[in-house]
């Protein structure tokens, strides 16, 4: 069976440059940040479970409010 990469390649190229990838990963950057902030204010690693749960509590539906203004304005 040969290998095939074009197709496999292709697939990615349409994951990496889809809208939903993008956010998802524009979300983990945020995250990410708020991992970061958290752990430097609690002296040690929160890990990235509590983060997250922390993040999407205190700050996801703000977020994506302000994305959603902000994609508004560029259609």
């Amino acid at each position: 069976m040969p290998n095939d990469n074009s197709e496999t390649s292709t697939g990615d190229d349409l994951l990496k440059n889809s809208t939903l990838y993008k956010e998802f990963q524009a979300e983990r950057e945020e995250i990410l940040k708020h991992k970061w902030i958290e752990s430097e204010k609690a002296g040690h690693d929160i890990g990235f479970e509590r983060a997250l749960t922390d993040w999407i509590i205190k700050h996801r539906s703000k977020w994506r409010k302000s994305r959603q203004t902000a994609h508004a304005g560029h259609s």
